[in-house]
């Protein structure tokens, strides 16, 4: 099954969040029977970057979304576990600075967007200002409403300028899911940390933000940056789609190996100069 095709937004499509099964897990039944074709789509993505930090001519920015709990973190660790650390950086955004509110709301993204060559995830992003601002009234309708027209603008220039393919997934689950994973955290001293004051509080506002949520995907998916709502209920089926959709996604760029840029016949005469010379010598310290 293509889970682009599946689970991606359309343009301008209207999206109900309550319609969309969050423990959708596809043609597997539980994770063991997933295992090997999570595998296969992971060495793909080694592949795949591989290329593209050889060859330098994309770039691909992974934007994750979603509500507290639903595995950003975990699905860091997925796509992180199948790259290479120097081609790829990860960036989460939390509440801005002092500093970053003297300016424009994407002026503390820019600098994270990804160079040619490299791969960039957002935990979280510049999405938090059409979102958390909105949910909270931390400004009012007028300001963040216009916000998407600047964020398509962004995506744009990214594109256009840099050739970055933009993957943005919402990481859905369930409110009953959501509360069995605050248990955990609870439960589990090594999850203890996890656990924030407004962990509660914010799950009050669970309409607001799908409202929120629902709106940013009919604002602001397009062909050249798609938003993509995956189950995340189960979360091997989580990286299952996920990872299947990077790969994808990298596949379509058609990236193929540079061509050496130094004469590797001269190279090659030279390396055998080199091992016949040691050889010589090795042969002349027995003798001696």
């Amino acid at each position: 099954m293509d889970y682009r095709k599946r689970f991606v937004v359309n343009p301008g499509a209207k999206v109900k969040l309550a319609a969309i099964d969050a423990s959708y897990k596809g043609k597997h039944l539980e994770e063991p029977d997933a295992k090997a074709e999570i595998e296969k789509y992971k060495s793909k993505m080694s592949e795949l970057q591989y290329r593209l930090y050889a060859e330098k001519k994309h770039s691909v920015l992974i934007v994750l979304q979603a509500l507290d709990a639903a595995g950003k973190d975990g699905t860091v660790n997925h796509v992180m576990s199948a790259m290479n650390p120097q081609g790829t950086v990860v960036t989460g955004f939390k509440a801005p600075t002092a500093e970053d509110l003297e300016h424009d709301f994407l002026w503390r993204i820019h600098p994270h967007a990804p160079a040619k060559g490299t791969v960039a995830i957002f935990n979280r992003s510049y999405y938090e200002d059409v979102l958390v601002v909105r949910v909270h009234k931390l400004a009012p309708k007028e300001v963040w409403s216009e916000r998407y027209e600047l964020i398509h603008d962004f995506e744009r220039l990214l594109r256009k300028q840099n050739n970055t393919h933009i993957i943005k997934f919402f990481l859905h689950i369930s409110k009953e899911e959501q509360l069995e994973r605050f248990k955990q955290r609870l439960d589990d001293p090594t999850r203890n940390w996890k656990i924030s004051e407004n962990d509660y509080k914010e799950r009050e506002l669970w309409d607001e933000y799908t409202k929120a949520f629902e709106e940013v995907f009919a604002e602001t998916s397009s062909k050249h940056a798609p938003w993509y709502i995956i189950p995340s209920n189960h979360k091997w089926f989580r990286n299952l789609a996920v990872s299947q959709i990077v790969a994808a996604t990298m596949e379509d760029l058609g990236m193929k190996m540079p061509k050496p840029t130094v004469d590797l016949e001269r190279i090659r005469s030279e390396y055998h100069q080199a091992a016949d010379d040691e050889s010589e010598k090795r042969k002349k310290k027995k003798k001696k």
